[in-house]
């Protein structure tokens, strides 16, 4: 029995999911396929996911709640704005590039996504990007950061550096997550400098 055999149904459904659509894409990927990869029928699918389109929302959504407990936790510290911000920005790339599959995933694919559920994702995104922009403006306010930029596109040229990682970033390079992570970081940190 494989490792993944051992899993709970809904976690083999959605790796098996998770693989399917990194490999042939979502709208390519049938259910039918996700349920013969996972080792289940099709009634344990609808039991657990109701639908494709809920898999493909919790492949997004597990990816968003491990960031934003994380993001939570670094801003919640007591650090500098700048260690904070520093470690925020990093964590979100090696957490992305930890979970490229799903990245790609999402990005590809949300389009797809029922009228529904793309408006949770939005508001899923914004409230984690309104916490990464808070603590841009601590920093702001303080001085420690320039104002000349407004927060929000300071908020979009990292994301947009991090939404980006899924086209570029292969795991056989010579960079590692971690050091794709503070370069970047350091990118972010060097723009916001007074």
């Amino acid at each position: 029995m494989t490792d993944e055999a051992r899993l709970p149904v809904p976690q083999r459904l959605l790796a098996a999911a998770t693989r399917l659509f990194a490999d042939q894409g979502y709208d390519r990927t049938s259910v039918q396929e996700i349920v013969e990869a996972a080792g289940v029928t099709k009634g344990a699918l609808y039991h657990y996911f109701g639908s494709k389109d809920d898999l493909l929302h919790e492949i997004y959504g597990r990816l968003l709640r491990l960031q934003q407990e994380r993001l939570d936790a670094v801003a919640g510290r007591e650090a500098s704005v700048e260690s904070r911000l520093r470690d925020a920005a990093a964590d979100v790339v090696v957490t992305t590039i930890d979970n490229l599959d799903d990245a790609r995933i999402f990005f590809r694919s949300m389009h797809q996504l029922s009228d529904e559920k793309q408006k949770q994702v939005r508001a899923e995104r914004r409230r984690y990007h309104e916490r990464f922009r808070a603590l841009i403006e601590e920093g702001q306010r303080g001085g420690v950061f320039t104002d000349a930029t407004p927060a929000d596109l300071v908020v979009d040229y990292h994301f947009g550096s991090v939404h980006h990682l899924s086209s570029w970033y292969r795991p056989e390079g010579p960079l590692s997550p971690q050091q794709v992570a503070d370069h970047l970081a350091g990118l972010l940190l060097r723009a916001l400098r007074p």
